[in-house]
Parts: C-alpha cells; sequence; structure tokens
C-alpha cells in the first residue's frame, strides 16, 4: 500500500512538474493529458497543431500533375499537411508518393473525351506507359516565378490536362469523406496555414452552401481562383456534384472551350446559385516573394488581416516559411497575420546590396540605348545603367524609389516593394538593393491603418460586383 502511495506521488509531481515547465517556456507540445488520451498526438510533440474543434470536420484535397507530383508534393507531408487529420492527392496518375495514396481522378471524364479530346494526350500516355517517356522532373531548389502569372503556360500539356481535374475532384472528394462539413482544395504549389485555416472555418456555418475563394473574372464568369485555394461546404458539394451528374456533356463542352477549370466549377456554382464569397486577403495567389504588401483590392488592406494561403511557391520556399509559422505560434497567441511575416520574416531577410537576387524592379528600366535616345533624362538617369553604385544613385536620388535592380548594364527601379527571389544561374548575376528607412516608412504606414478586425466572414454578405 504504502508502495502504490509513494508511485501516485511521483507521477504526481512529474505531472505537476511538466505542467509548471510549460507555463513558464510557453512550449507547444501537447500537455501529459492531451498524450495520454490522444496517443496519434505523440508524433507530433515538438510541432505547434491546432486544437480547434472542427479539425476532423475538414477534409483538404491537394491536386497536382505526374509531370510535377514528384517533387512537389512530398515537402506537405512534412510541413502544411503535417497536422491535418484528412487529406487526400488527386492527379492524373494513380501512384504512391513516400507512402501516400494518389489518385488519379480524370477516370471521372467521359470515356468520349478521354479518348478523343488533344488535352488527354498526356493522359493516354500515363495510362499506358505511366512516366515512361516523360521528361525528368527537375529538381525546384529556388522560386518558380509567380510574377509572370499562370495563363503564360497554356501550351504546356500539364496544363491542358489540369483543368479537366476540378469538376470530376468534387465528386471524387465528397465521395471519399462524405461527412466532412468543409472540403478545402488547394494546388502543390500552394502555402496552407492550418492554424488560421480553422479560425477562419469556424466563422460559417457548415450547414449552409458555401463557396468561398479568392475572386477571379472570366468574361462575366465569377469563380475562386485555385491555385489560391478554395472551399466548399457540404451542401454545395453535393449541390454541385448533384448538377454535374445530369449535364456532364455541357460542363466538359464548356471546360473544353475555357483555359481554366477552376472558371468551369464557378459556372456550375452560378448554375445552382451559391454565389461565391470573397476571401481576399485571406486567401492569395501571390507568395511573399512577389506579393505587394501595400496591395488594396474590394476596399481591403491585405498586410492587416490573418494569412491563409500564398501560391506558386517552391517547396524550398513552402519549408522555410512553415518552419517560421511553427517558431512563430511557439511564441505568439494571436492569428498570423500578412503583416507579421512582412516585419518578421522579410525584412530580416532584406539589404542594402544583395548579389544574385532579383527583387522585380522593373518599373522604370535604364539601358545604353536609353542613355542614346531619351536626351530628357536627368544625369542620374542616364548614366544608371553602367554600374550597380550608379542604379543606388538613382534610386536614391528620387524620393519615392523603394528598391533597384541591376544586371548586365541595364537597372531597374521601383516604387512597389518586393521581395523577389534567388536569380536563375546563367542568365547573368543579378544584384538587388531596397531603400532600407524607405521600406521601414511603408510598413509604418501600412500599419497604421489596421484596426482590430481578424476576418471578412460571412456577415460581409454578397458585396457588389464592382471587379478591382
Amino acid at each position: 500500500m504504502a508502495r502504490r502511495t509513494f508511485l501516485c506521488r511521483l507521477i504526481f509531481c512529474a505531472v505537476f512538474s511538466a505542467s509548471i515547465v510549460n507555463i513558464f517556456t510557453h512550449s507547444s507540445s501537447p500537455t501529459f493529458f492531451l498524450r495520454y488520451s490522444r496517443p496519434a498526438a505523440l508524433p507530433q510533440e515538438h510541432v505547434f497543431c491546432s486544437q480547434s474543434e472542427i479539425a476532423d470536420d475538414v477534409l483538404i484535397v491537394l491536386r497536382t500533375g505526374a509531370t510535377e507530383s514528384r517533387e512537389t508534393v512530398p515537402v506537405h507531408f512534412r510541413t502544411t499537411l503535417r497536422c491535418v487529420p484528412h487529406f487526400t492527392v488527386f492527379s492524373d496518375l494513380d501512384e504512391e508518393i513516400e507512402g501516400h495514396p494518389v489518385h488519379d481522378v480524370l477516370h471521372r471524364v467521359s470515356e468520349h473525351t478521354r479518348r478523343n479530346h488533344d488535352d488527354f494526350k498526356l493522359y493516354r500516355h500515363l495510362q499506358k506507359q505511366g512516366r515512361q517517356g516523360l521528361k525528368e522532373q527537375q529538381v525546384i531548389t529556388s522560386q518558380s516565378g509567380s510574377f509572370k502569372g499562370d495563363y503564360t503556360n497554356t501550351d504546356n500539356e500539364g496544363w491542358k490536362l489540369d483543368k479537366w481535374k476540378f469538376l470530376p475532384m468534387i465528386d471524387q472528394a465528397y465521395q471519399h469523406m462524405p461527412n466532412a462539413k468543409w472540403f478545402v482544395f488547394i494546388e502543390s504549389d500552394t502555402y496552407l496555414g492550418w492554424n488560421n485555416l480553422l479560425e477562419y472555418l469556424s466563422n460559417f456555418d457548415p450547414n449552409k452552401p458555401y463557396y468561398i475563394g479568392k475572386h477571379l473574372y472570366i468574361n462575366d464568369i465569377e469563380f475562386g481562383y485555385g491555385g489560391a485555394g478554395f472551399i466548399l461546404s457540404n451542401p454545395a458539394m453535393r449541390r454541385v456534384s448533384e448538377q454535374r451528374s445530369v449535364r456532364i456533356k455541357d460542363y466538359e463542352d464548356f471546360t473544353a472551350t475555357h483555359w481554366v477549370g477552376d472558371c468551369a466549377l464557378g459556372k456550375v456554382l452560378e448554375d445552382v446559385k451559391i454565389p461565391l464569397h470573397r476571401a481576399f486577403p485571406h486567401l492569395q495567389g501571390d507568395s511573399p516573394a512577389t506579393m505587394d504588401p501595400a496591395t488594396n483590392k474590394i476596399d481591403r488592406d491585405a498586410w492587416c488581416y490573418p494569412a491563409i494561403t500564398y501560391h506558386h511557391m517552391s517547396p524550398a520556399e513552402i519549408s522555410t516559411l512553415w518552419s517560421f509559422e511553427q517558431e512563430w505560434f511557439t511564441r505568439h497567441d494571436v492569428l498570423l497575420r500578412h503583416r507579421d511575416i512582412f516585419v518578421e520574416y522579410v525584412r530580416p531577410q532584406l539589404r542594402a546590396h544583395s548579389p544574385g537576387w532579383d527583387n522585380l524592379s522593373m518599373d522604370k528600366e535604364y539601358t545604353p540605348s536609353s542613355y542614346n535616345t531619351d536626351h530628357s533624362l536627368s544625369e542620374p538617369e542616364r548614366n544608371a545603367w553602367k554600374s550597380f553604385d550608379r542604379c543606388r544613385d538613382l534610386c536614391e536620388a528620387n524620393p519615392s524609389c523603394l528598391q533597384f535592380s541591376y544586371r548586365d548594364k541595364s537597372c531597374g527601379i521601383s516604387e512597389k516593394f518586393r521581395w523577389g527571389y534567388a536569380s536563375e544561374k546563367g542568365k547573368g548575376e543579378v544584384q538587388s538593393g531596397w531603400m532600407l528607412d524607405r521600406i521601414d516608412d511603408l510598413f509604418h504606414r501600412l500599419e497604421s491603418k489596421c484596426g482590430i478586425r481578424d476576418w471578412f466572414g460571412p456577415q460581409e454578405g454578397r458585396i457588389s460586383q464592382k471587379r478591382k
């Protein structure tokens, strides 16, 4: 009996000591009680994972393609999906990546379209020969160049095929987890902030039909941009699936004549009268490397509000941002906002001189040609192409200039801030610089616009159709 009492006291002291350590160190590891009651939490004890009650009600769907999946998908298993209880990966080829199944979603397209449409040339190859004969996938070690935009890739075979995945993946996701309350669709170069996502969704009633995304238009169709991620509630999923089932040919004909599949999905949702809830600036089409922190759309300043997604991010970028987010939540018990990423993640990496870095300074460009042909230029403008130092002098002389870059007798300056990324090797070294005091002033001005609001949630309703 005495021995049992001693053991009980010993266990109590251990638990009490662990609790005190957590209190004073703000440790993000699961508590003893959480680990005891939820053994599945044990592998995550060194990772911050949101304990939101709705986590089990969400299915994350990651869309990819065989031409990229082996290089872009694995990082998500170690980062953005690490805390996610339920996720699935859809592609154009059944395969397995690092022990996770990847499902061909295009088998749900009609057989006639798969056999005869030119867009399915790659798919037919994949079904007969798998990866054999495909170009070797290159390891993506730096940034993807999102500043150029998506629609420059429309001649790419993988791009042509990708647009056909949107509608059938609604059916497949719904069948995969029919009891899910929320279905969140992202791409393999989309960064997802799981904690902020759950906080955002907690503002909505999952029993209502919701279609949530960053708004884009093609002609008169408003849709949620797939790269930024979009979200459907269970009732919305059901209505889309039912609508498509009775008009498969109509929607395949529509997909065939449009650039992108997210527009085709927007068309179906328009037909079932579920409007898009605009999620800007929480869902982003840019990455921190290319996003202008002063962006303002539909009267919303991106700087002030929580970030859920970024797009066009390489595996390396996803990994480093996830590490930052993890570290952030060990020190803060507040939402992570765009401003926090720019102030604490981006700003410390800025330098007055950054060799081998392209900060996308392209507002104005000065070359020997402009020196010889435009005699109205000032002396600093006429000489800016001669060296990095001359280029910096030009930016410094212009009070509105925030940054500049120099490469091979070309000087570019910009009055907007962008971080940029490592320049590609073999194309001439790019050297970049920022007016650091002016950047700090910009961040201070943006901060002065912020209030205490967190989310643009369901209370917004159907806002004006004015396009911005």
